[in-house]
């Protein structure tokens, strides 16, 4: 009897602000407004919903592929999932319980370390920590204990191996090439660890994968399925033969990243779903592992091949040293850099370790363990974070105590997400990725108590990775660089004060996942949700045209006084899209003609239209009107046309070559921050 098993691992690098909880727009993510945005239209929403076409081409129904399909969902994107996209969220649980109903009880969910991170570089009290959390947060969702375990890029120890046994894990999946010997017929192995526990090992095919990850396969159903049904089974051997002897046991599986399916290659959810019909149709039986694994245990013992990653030649040196893998293969870009993030970050992490005992041992006792139960309230929000860490204290303990357990276990969370593999896994150490477990280490080190000396000691070990762009110049200047300016609590201040000079109601502009914040007269109080840490500001509005606004904002805690100047672009996104609005709604209608907001609100134009017809006016204006209305209305359309994200229209351009030629030279002065925005040369 021939078994059929296709996992896909979902997951996409976490981009969220540490203070705030929440995603920043990526201009490379458009029209989306961020990466999550995009791959879940792309993908996500695609696989819970694709469609299967009958002979004429017409749609014959739409199917949730994740019935079919074993998978695992990252944890930090399930969170994702469930605040942004809730109906493919409740699809993805919804398939699980289906294939429960079907399989006797073996869903086709399988868990996932908290953090995307490679778990032989991590010490065993941490990859402890990661599996527990994993595992707490796949009991919450799919309310069942987790049988399988899906491993970060596959990476493995026999360290790794025995704490996922000892957490009760019945098997993981790996590349063919992670054992040394194999089980017949695709069968999964048994690996019995270094300290006695046992667990299996299912290896998937490795053609068939690279044939579905490349695209090859995913193009024609039809070729998919019959590469399948063509696997040859292994009938020299009893091993893999039924009880009775008389049939031959053989498993083909198959494992490929999740976003295969409608964002690498188009329309793959289809040929997916197309997939399981044809292969049913031929007699196979497409299950998980788990009902496999319950029919058939893993019986043949295999050896391993560690430490390993399904995608690092090398081991696991990918995400510790330039090993020669990386994304640019043309260029070949040195990844020299890898090795200091890593070694920083390590450092960090001891010396954050050390703070959370001695700080926390008064309040906790067993720190470790509080850290491990802080799984069941890490992937809610901040508010069960908060309640948790108070939880952990007598009604009787003190506000400063309560602020301290909660800041402790959040530094914690930050000291492990630190480690996201995606910051080593690209080319260089000023990528987006590795910016957001700097941000990560820059959050720890602010709630550490000890932020001076731990951050001069992680730029000294920073200062030895150099970018392969001059420009972005070593580490230690990528970190400068994110801790220069006004912190987010600050910039939130700043905000608070713009929205209401603006009138613009508060309520859901400043209260995002993390942070509160309320304002009285020219003072600011900003709240951490997950902490209760307040930060006190004062807070005047110093700036206001058609296009910005802008704020000097002192922490009243401050013994220095010193005033931070806050410009609109530097505000939360949140409140800085709730004031552009406003400002958009004060400025069109003295920009634009009545025929043209009649043109836009019948839906005849687009705003792109209209406004860059505006810019060009306003633009040609300036040739007569020296006025600072004049070029401030120049300014905020162009702020406007900016946030449309579409290019300088042609016209505009010569519209103003024309005043820049007509205009004395003193006015040339007045006119050349425009000139630098419309592209000329400064």
């Amino acid at each position: 009897m021939r078994s059929v098993v296709i996992h896909a691992h979902f997951y996409q690098p976490p981009r969220e602000h540490p203070f705030f909880d929440e995603i920043e727009a990526e201009a490379s993510a458009a029209p989306y407004h961020d990466w999550n945005e995009r791959i879940d239209r792309e993908c996500y929403r695609a696989v819970v919903a694709a469609r299967v076409t009958g002979a004429r081409g017409g749609i014959t129904r739409v199917v949730n592929t994740l019935e079919q399909l074993s998978f695992n969902v990252g944890p930090t994107l399930s969170t994702w999932l469930e605040q942004h996209s809730p109906d493919t969220y409740h699809d993805i649980i919804a398939a699980d319980r289906a294939s429960c109903r079907r399989l006797g009880g073996h869903g086709n969910a399988i868990a996932h370390p908290y953090h995307h991170v490679i778990l032989p570089l991590a010490s065993r009290r941490d990859k402890v920590t990661e599996v527990r959390w994993g595992i707490a947060d796949f009991r919450r969702r799919y309310g069942r204990d987790p049988e399988g375990f899906w491993l970060p890029e596959t990476a493995v120890d026999d360290e790794t191996l025995d704490v996922l046994a000892q957490e009760g894990i019945r098997f993981t999946v790996l590349a063919p090439y992670q054992v040394l010997t194999r089980a017949p017929n695709g069968l999964p192995g048994r690996y019995t660890t270094s300290n006695g526990r046992t667990i299996a090992l299912c290896t998937y095919h490795g053609d068939l994968s690279h044939g579905i990850a490349f695209g090859g396969l995913v193009r024609d159903a039809g070729a998919w399925a019959s590469a399948i049904l063509d696997v040859p089974a292994d009938r020299t051997t009893k091993a893999g033969a039924t009880a009775d002897g008389h049939a031959t046991v053989q498993l083909v599986s198959m494992a490929t990243d999740g976003e295969t399916y409608g964002h690498h290659h188009k329309f793959a959810e289809m040929a997916l779903a197309r997939v399981f019909e044809l292969v049913t149709q031929h007699g196979a039986r497409v299950e998980n592992y788990a009902s496999f694994l319950a029919r058939h245990p893993a019986t043949v013992d295999v050896e391993l091949v560690a430490p390993t990653a399904w995608s690092c030649a090398h081991g696991v040196e990918r995400w510790r040293s330039d090993c020669g893998c990386r994304s640019d293969g043309v260029r070949n870009p040195s990844q020299a850099w890898r090795t200091p993030l890593r070694d920083g970050l390590n450092e960090l992490a001891v010396e954050l370790h050390t703070i959370f005992e001695r700080d926390g041992a008064p309040h906790l006792g067993d720190v470790w363990a509080a850290r491990d139960a802080y799984g069941h309230a890490v992937s809610r929000d901040a508010d069960a974070r908060r309640t948790f860490s108070s939880e952990c204290l007598p009604p009787t303990a003190s506000v400063e105590a309560k602020r301290r357990v909660a800041e402790l276990l959040e530094m914690e969370r930050d000291a492990l997400r630190m480690f996201t593999s995606c910051a080593w896994f690209f080319d260089d150490i000023g990528g987006i990725e590795a910016q957001q477990v700097l941000r990560y280490s820059l959050r720890a080190i602010d709630l550490s108590g000890d932020a001076r000396r731990l951050r001069a000691m992680l730029c000294a070990t920073l200062q030895l990775g150099q970018s392969n762009d001059a420009r972005t110049g070593t580490g230690a200047d990528v970190l400068t660089r994110l801790a220069r300016g006004p912190d987010a609590a600050a910039r939130t201040a700043a905000a608070a004060a713009a929205l209401m000079a603006l009138e613009v109601p508060r309520d859901g502009h400043l209260s995002a996942n993390a942070v509160t914040a309320e304002i009285e007269d020219d003072r600011v109080t900003v709240t951490e949700r997950d902490t209760g840490a307040t930060h006190r500001f004062r807070v005047a509005v110093v700036g206001r045209n058609a296009h910005d606004i802008v704020c000097d904002v002192t922490a009243m805690a401050d013994e220095n006084a010193r005033i931070w100047r806050i410009p609109l672009s530097d505000f939360p996104e949140r409140p800085r899209r709730a004031i552009r609005r406003a400002m958009r709604r004060a400025l069109l209608p003295r920009a634009l003609t009545p025929e043209e907001l009649e043109l836009l609100s019948l839906g005849e134009a687009s705003l792109r239209q209209v406004v860059g017809t505006a810019l060009e006016r306003a633009i040609g204006r300036l040739a007569t009107d020296p006025s600072d209305t004049a070029l401030d209305d120049g300014n905020a359309l162009l702020d406007l046309f900016e946030q449309l994200e579409t290019n300088v229209p042609f016209d505009v351009q010569t519209a103003f070559w024309r005043v820049w030629q007509g205009a004395s030279a003193p006015r040339r002065v007045v006119l050349e921050g425009l000139r630098w925005r419309l592209g000329f040369d400064a």
